[in-house]
């Protein structure tokens, strides 16, 4: 559906920080090399803790954090084969949740009904996934696509971020061209226009005009004079519950959301730049390009974005009744949609572990 682009004083729905997620998707929780043959990872979505371990066959398992035993965290204990041992006792469990061993038990007695939660979990891009909802229809909804990955005609840059904020905070903000003040002493994008706005069940996407001088345009390839303007049309395409940024063929981003609770979000992300250098010598210089662009052109901007959504979510949580005025209608229709995916979400599993209690009512409009 087209949305009117026009900017207009709308209210800000504040009860939008205090919405849950749909779990019906996929989400990325941790970078694959970071889980070890033989050992346990601890990761954390929507307030679930998950214990991620690698069985015999360097398949990755993924199943509730507590025992059912006495409650003790998995994460304490072992990988032994195909099966992760609790730490306390050592009863061991089997990638679908089953206790197949207890160390003091009396053989030939069959074991007791302690059962461990498990996740459907996926591994592609360098990254585990997990489908937090309804396991049965993981295998049907397809993981978000990075065509990108392995074409060499890229150069990728893994980026890893932390924030101190609810995740709707941090979506607000990835949409939100027009903060391009905020980076105007690095350089950044200026004289943003919104000129497009659609809205599906689950995405919105706004394509924005913005232009770039200086050093900027020099890094992105978009123009060799010094003070040399260029007019660029940037694509911010947010697919529930993940985003895709697209430049023209110049850069692309992709960032995975991770809500881990409600003051905590985190981002696995993607940057994609085409390098004006032959490709045998970025392929030979992309282990320094990589930390060089990501320190140099991207971490400098999301310094500055953290410190600000930050301060937003300080304030709320300060006084959660102050009314906010927004005049960007692709903020307007972001805030709505996170609703409309909570609230379906709720309605098909009301008694979801997933859910958050709002404070007050959380209502579309």
């Amino acid at each position: 559906m087209e949305l009117a682009t026009t900017l207009k004083g709308q209210a800000v729905r504040n009860q939008v920080r205090e919405i849950g997620i749909n779990g019906n998707y996929w989400y990325a929780v941790a970078w694959a090399i970071d889980l070890k043959p033989e050992k346990i990872l601890s990761v954390t979505i929507w307030q679930q803790s998950i214990a991620l371990f690698r069985d015999a066959q360097n398949q990755v398992q993924a199943v509730e954090n507590v025992c059912p035993h006495k409650g003790v965290a998995m994460d304490k204990g072992q990988v032994k084969g195909d099966t992760i041992a609790c730490a306390y006792h050592g009863w061991e469990f089997n990638g679908q949740g089953d206790c197949v061993n207890i160390p003091y038990w009396n053989s030939g007695q069959k074991l007791p009904c302690a059962q461990l939660r498990t996740f459907a979990v996926r591994e592609k891009y360098g990254l585990i996934w997990i489908f937090p909802g309804d396991g049965a229809i993981a295998d049907t909804t397809p993981l978000p696509e990075i065509p990108q990955y392995d074409d060499p005609d890229w150069l990728m840059i893994p980026i890893n971020v932390h924030f101190k904020v609810h995740f709707t905070i941090c979506n607000e903000n990835t949409m939100d061209v027009f903060h391009g003040y905020l980076h105007k002493n690095l350089q950044g994008w200026f004289d943003p226009i919104l000129l497009k706005l659609q809205e599906t069940e689950n995405s919105v996407k706004a394509d924005y005009q913005v232009s770039y001088r200086g050093i900027m345009s020099k890094l992105l390839g978009l123009g060799d004079v010094k003070d040399q303007v260029t007019t660029q049309i940037i694509s911010v395409d947010y697919r529930y519950p993940h985003y895709v940024n697209d430049l023209q063929g110049i850069s692309s981003l992709y960032l995975m959301r991770l809500p881990i609770a409600p003051q905590e979000s985190r981002s696995f992300a993607y940057m994609f730049l085409k390098v004006r250098l032959p490709k045998r010598l970025v392929n030979l210089l992309r282990p320094v390009l990589q930390p060089i662009v990501s320190n140099l052109l991207f971490m400098p901007f999301l310094k500055q974005d953290i410190e600000m959504i930050e301060s937003e979510q300080g304030n709320y949580l300060k006084n959660p009744q102050r009314r906010y005025v927004e005049v960007n209608p692709a903020i307007i229709a972001v805030q709505r949609l996170m609703v409309r995916q909570y609230e379906t979400f709720i309605k098909r599993q009301p008694s979801s572990h997933l859910e958050t209690p709002p404070q007050s009512e959380v209502t579309s409009r």
